[in-house]
């Protein structure tokens, strides 16, 4: 497995990170790894590193880049992390997952047996954008770890298969949040981790419900080798 930072270049002339994990074999497919609110943390570097042993081309863009490069928090700066998250625009996120979509397809089509397709999967923040990108980016597939942020755009429906893992012990999502989601993504697979938290995937986090976690994974493999091959 080689992994790397790269350079992911936004049509608007924007210029983001991005990292990148090369599986052992040939690809199956592409998945796009969306932060939380830290940005492109050790943990999350660890998730896309995890993605490619599983036999993915797996990308972290930097989203914050637009603000500042290089941007990784402690897990209890959640104020910053929240100020950094409110300064961005939905239409400059889109535009950064348009393009990360893009290396990922031309990634695969260069790579002589690789699967075409695409999904993503993201985590407290970027599980919002993982949904919003079902929305609007040409994604194959997606899945949603925790996102709360997904309440501002249920007006918008995805264009492909979405996945939802929710806390039941989770303070910023509470049961009639999860309710308000799930009734605006009918048709979509939704499932709610008794014993979690928020945060409950991270084992940097004191959130973190090791159980809970494992099933979650071993869901969304499932849901991604069922959409993506």
């Amino acid at each position: 497995m080689k992994n790397k930072t790269i350079t992911i270049n936004v049509l608007d002339g924007h210029k983001m990170g991005g990292y990148l994990a090369r599986p052992e074999g040939t690809p199956k497919a592409g998945i796009i790894v969306l932060q939380e609110i830290f940005g492109v943390t050790g943990h999350i570097r660890r998730v896309t590193e995890g993605f490619a042993e599983q036999g993915y081309l797996a990308l972290a863009p930097a989203l914050f880049d637009r603000l500042e490069s290089g941007i990784e928090l402690e897990y209890s700066a959640v104020e910053t992390g929240l100020k950094l998250m409110q300064k961005l625009k939905l239409d400059d996120v889109v535009q950064d997952l348009n393009a990360t979509v893009a290396v990922l397809r031309r990634e695969l089509a260069e790579t002589p047996g690789a699967g075409s397709k695409v999904g993503a999967v993201g985590y407290c923040w970027g599980g919002s954008i993982a949904d919003l990108a079902a929305c609007r980016a040409d994604i194959n597939a997606a899945v949603s770890y925790y996102g709360r942020a997904t309440v501002g755009w249920l007006n918008e429906q995805p264009r492909c298969p979405v996945l939802y893992h929710f806390g039941a012990l989770d303070p910023l999502i509470p049961a009639q949040l999860v309710e308000q989601i799930t009734a605006g993504r009918p048709g979509q697979t939704v499932h709610i981790y008794a014993e979690a938290g928020h945060g409950f995937n991270c084992n940097d986090r004191h959130e973190f419900h090791a159980p809970s976690a494992e099933l979650a994974l071993q869901r969304t493999l499932e849901f991604f080798s069922r959409h993506l091959g």
